[in-house]
């Protein structure tokens, strides 16, 4: 049985595309378990882990007045971080963490409070991805299981884009192979 990582980098190699994450309170771990992964050289181009709230800015371009006025955890936050690493690192997808694993809330968020997102290649036949994707998620349990069901979900909702592209492109090629119908 394969990972979702493992399903990740087999998916970004055949298409011959490469993925880049940023990441917060999750701290390098999905950069781990992506590198944990057997040839993920082929898609992998690397990691930020910007922990401090400044450092999102800095490194990521998120808009600092966003930050200011509504702190790091936000889901517009996790759609410029996704967003800002595809672009600082040069890869074809983006996709990024940021919440509260506590043990105490932050940014007026409770613990459990957890947004990842995807960026991706924006184009004709392209999915859903369409230049990015969020998703809220409200966690339970202790500060390493929130941690570790964030790296989960993130990498989920990565799969899903890409198989929802994938599928779209199926789709387009059935149509031209069938008269267009």
């Amino acid at each position: 049985m394969s990972s979702p990582a493992t399903d990740v980098v087999r998916l970004l190699t055949v298409r011959g595309e490469t993925l880049a994450v940023a990441e917060s309170l999750t701290g390098g771990l999905v950069a781990a378990e992506i590198t944990a992964t057997p040839g993920a050289s082929k898609a992998f181009r690397g990691s930020v882990t910007a922990y401090a709230t400044g450092l999102k800015h800095e490194l990521l371009g998120v808009d600092a007045t966003l930050l200011a006025q509504h702190g790091a955890v936000n889901p517009q936050v996790a759609a410029q971080m996704a967003a800002g690493v595809r672009k600082a690192l040069g890869a074809d997808w983006g996709v990024a963490t940021t919440g509260v694993a506590g043990p105490e809330s932050q940014d007026g968020q409770p613990v459990g409070t957890v947004f990842v997102a995807v960026d991706g290649p924006l184009g004709p036949g392209s999915g859903s991805a369409g230049g990015g994707k969020v998703e809220a998620l409200r966690l339970n349990g202790a500060r390493e299981e929130i941690r570790m069901e964030s790296v989960r979900s993130v990498l989920a909702l990565l799969l899903k884009e890409l198989a929802s592209e994938h599928t779209g492109n199926e789709r387009a090629q059935d149509t031209e192979q069938n008269g267009g119908f």
